[in-house]
């Protein structure tokens, strides 16, 4: 059973989201500040946190923020009543893997869990000494395991959050292609975020820092002007 931490500072949205939750066959946690949802997220190792942006002590963007600060990866979705394009893209920047406004139907954020379950499978904190099995995209120095939500440069396991490495993963899929942000959003966030294409281009720039030894000079991930952006090999390699 997998166990999902709901923070919000509203009961009735809590009771509301643990009731759905728990009829879809989630187990259940709350919190109802920031300090708490903290606490909370290391005490019962949630698989996924669904988290108000307003909070009392600590809002969602600090708690989020601070949980990535501590290297950890369990899958975000926020929770707001803010529809502006820069929230959302600020949301992304600091970590969250989905974004949701309020109001919003239960059957809908439950897809939401569900789809964000199904696709995120979070690669181990260790080892850096990547393993030769499984299904093997390479591109250069640069190799992905998409059983395994794995990738490795010169060896080393990039830490990646589950949508950068979707993001990588069609990429080197489509290795050459140049690929317009409307196409990347709709194969790695589907209907999620529809127009907001500044959220392709945060991603783009968290993997160039991850994996690009200049990012000035992307040698992997290459900006097509006008266009969109494509992967190839380095004309080093």
């Amino acid at each position: 059973m997998k166990k999902i931490l709901v923070v919000d500072d509203e009961p009735s949205i809590v009771t509301l989201i643990k009731y759905n939750l728990e009829q879809a066959g989630f187990e259940v946690e709350t919190a109802y500040d920031g300090e708490e949802a903290l606490h909370q997220a290391e005490e019962v190792n949630p698989d996924l946190i669904i988290l108000d942006w307003m909070l009392p002590k600590f809002d969602g963007m600090e708690v989020c923020k601070d949980l990535r600060q501590r290297r950890v990866s369990v899958p975000i979705l926020m929770l707001t009543a803010k529809d502006e394009e820069f929230d959302k893209v600020l949301g992304l920047e600091l970590g969250a893997d989905d974004y949701m406004t309020k109001p919003f139907s239960p059957r809908e954020l439950i897809a939401r869990v569900k789809a964000i379950l199904r696709r995120v499978q979070l690669p181990p904190a260790e080892p850096a000494v990547e393993e030769e099995d499984g299904e093997l995209i390479r591109v250069a120095d640069l190799k992905l395991y998409p059983e395994k939500y794995e990738a490795y440069y010169k060896g080393n396991l990039l830490d990646l959050t589950p949508k950068e490495f979707e993001l990588l993963l069609f990429l080197a899929e489509n290795k050459t292609r140049v690929l317009t942000r409307d196409q990347l959003l709709a194969a790695v966030w589907k209907y999620d975020f529809v127009g907001d294409t500044r959220i392709v281009d945060v991603h783009i720039s968290h993997l160039r820092e991850k994996m690009e030894e200049n990012t000035k000079k992307p040698q992997y991930i290459k900006t097509i002007r006008g266009l969109g952006y494509k992967l190839e090999e380095p004309k080093e390699a």
